[in-house]
C-alpha cells in the first residue's frame, strides 16, 4: 500500500510504549487479565556519567529504565512497557485531555462478556458503553476502563463494520481482520 508521501517506505506502526510504575504487576495484569503474550525483555538501560539518555530518550540524565519487555495481544501491533527509576518522575498518568494523554484500545468479538469479565476482575470501568447508532462510527461500541495504577484503556467493538465504510472502498486497519 503506497502511504501518499511521507515517511519513506512507512508499514505502519511496529510498537507502542508505556511507561508503568510496576513492571512485574504490569506484566501480569496484561498477560493473565487482559491475554497478552509476554515475548522477552530487556535493561537495565542508563547512563551514570553522561548525557545518553537525555539525548537518545528525553528523560533526565540520571533516568534509568530497569528494564523494558515487550508483548502482543492478539493481531494488534506489538507493545512495550518499561520501568524507570530516578527522582524525577510524574507518577501521574496523564489523562486524555493531558499533552501526551493516551488510551490503548482492545477490540473484542463479544462486547457484553469482555465487559462482564472486566468488572468480574475489580476494574474500574468508567460510565456505561457508548453505543453509536449515527455517523461515521455507526456499529461500534465502547468504553473506557482502568489498569490498577490508572493508565486508560478502552474495550471497543464493531462487528458489523463502522458508518464510513458505506462512503468509500479504503478501511481503516482491523484486528479481526489481519489482512487488511
Amino acid at each position: 500500500m503506497e502511504n501518499g508521501g511521507g515517511l519513506p517506505g512507512l508499514r505502519g506502526v511496529e510498537h507502542i510504549g508505556f511507561t508503568v510504575p510496576d513492571l512485574e504487576a504490569a506484566t501480569r495484569f496484561f498477560v493473565e487479565v487482559i491475554g497478552c503474550e509476554y515475548f522477552y525483555s530487556l535493561g537495565p538501560i542508563g547512563d551514570a556519567e553522561g548525557d545518553w539518555m537525555v539525548r537518545h530518550l528525553n528523560v533526565p540524565a540520571r533516568s534509568r529504565v530497569k528494564e523494558l519487555r515487550f508483548f502482543r495481544c492478539g493481531f494488534g501491533p506489538n507493545f512495550e512497557i518499561f520501568e524507570y527509576d530516578g527522582d524525577d518522575r510524574n507518577l501521574d498518568p496523564p489523562r486524555n485531555c493531558d499533552v501526551g494523554g493516551h488510551h490503548l484500545a482492545f477490540y473484542v468479538d463479544d462486547f457484553d462478556s469482555a465487559l462482564a469479565y472486566l468488572k468480574a476482575q475489580g476494574l474500574r470501568v468508567l460510565g456505561e458503553p457508548t453505543v453509536r447508532t449515527a455517523g461515521p462510527s455507526a456499529g461500534q461500541s465502547w468504553v473506557y476502563f482502568l489498569t490498577p495504577w490508572g493508565m486508560q484503556l478502552e474495550l471497543v467493538c464493531f462487528p458489523g463494520g463502522k458508518g464510513y465504510e458505506a462512503t468509500t472502498e479504503r478501511r481503516l486497519w482491523h484486528p479481526a481482520d489481519p489482512a487488511s
